[in-house]
C-alpha cells in the first residue's frame, strides 16, 4: 500500500509533464508564432498601353524579386489565427514589352508590401502538420522608381531624362500554406500568396499606363512558438 502512492505520484508526475510538452508543442489559442525565411514574388502582369503620345500598344512587364520575409501570427483560438507579414523592399525591373517587347529594361522601382491576414488553421492544435488557408489585405508601397535611358528614347527623345510614379494601392490577398512540426517550439512554414493588385503609372513626359501586377508570393521559413 505503502509502495503504491509512490507509484501514483510518479505516473501522475508523468502524464503532467506529458500534458506539459503537447502543450508547449501546440498552436493553441494566446501562442504566438513567428517566422524567418525567404520570400520569391512573381508579378503576373497583365499591361495596359501607355497613353498617347507614345508607340501604340506600348507595354510593359515586370521582374520577379526575392528578399528575407518575416511573419508573426497570433493564435485567436485553437483554429482561427492573425498574421502579419513583413520584410525588406522588393526591387523589380520594368521590362518593354507588346510593341517594345526586346528592348530591354526601361526603369525600376521598390516596393513594401505589408500583408495582414485573418488565417484558419485545420486539424488539432497540436497536429504535427497543420494546413491553413488564409484571406487579408497588402498594401503596395512603391518607392526609389528610377526610369532608364531607354525610357526616355521611347517616350522623349532628345529631350532629359523620363522620369515615373507609381500609384500605391490597398489590395485583396489570398493565401494557402502549411506547417509541420520539428519539435514542441520550432516549426517549418511554406505558404503561397496571391495578390489582386492594380496600380497606374504616372510619367513625368505626362503619359500614363494602367498595369495589373496581380504577384504570386512563394515562400519557406522556419518558426518558433513563444
Amino acid at each position: 500500500m505503502n509502495q503504491a502512492i509512490p507509484r501514483a505520484l510518479k505516473v501522475l508526475a508523468l502524464a503532467a509533464a506529458l500534458a506539459a510538452a503537447s502543450n508547449a508543442s501546440a498552436q493553441s489559442a494566446g501562442s504566438w508564432l513567428a517566422t524567418l525565411g525567404i520570400n520569391k514574388i512573381t508579378p503576373k502582369v497583365d499591361s495596359g498601353d501607355v497613353s498617347a503620345p507614345a508607340l501604340p500598344h506600348t507595354k510593359a512587364d515586370v521582374g520577379s524579386d526575392t528578399k528575407p520575409r518575416l511573419a508573426f501570427a497570433y493564435m485567436l483560438t485553437d483554429n482561427i489565427s492573425a498574421e502579419l507579414d513583413l520584410g525588406l523592399p522588393y526591387k523589380h525591373d520594368l521590362i518593354g514589352d507588346g510593341a517594345i517587347k526586346g528592348t530591354g529594361k526601361v526603369g525600376d522601382s521598390e516596393v513594401l508590401p505589408p500583408t495582414a491576414l485573418l488565417q484558419y488553421r485545420f486539424l488539432a492544435a497540436d497536429a504535427r502538420v497543420r494546413p491553413y488557408v488564409g484571406v487579408g489585405v497588402t498594401y503596395a508601397y512603391f518607392q526609389k522608381e528610377t526610369g532608364s535611358s531607354q525610357l526616355t528614347a521611347l517616350l522623349n527623345t532628345g529631350g532629359p531624362g523620363t522620369t515615373f510614379k507609381l500609384d500605391n494601392k490597398f489590395a485583396a490577398s489570398f493565401q494557402l500554406g502549411g506547417t509541420v512540426r520539428i519539435n514542441e517550439r520550432w516549426f517549418a512554414d511554406a505558404t503561397v500568396i496571391k495578390t489582386y493588385l492594380k496600380t497606374k503609372v504616372h510619367f513625368s513626359t505626362g503619359q500614363t499606363q494602367d498595369v495589373k501586377l496581380d504577384p504570386v508570393a512563394l515562400s519557406v521559413s522556419v518558426g518558433y512558438k513563444f
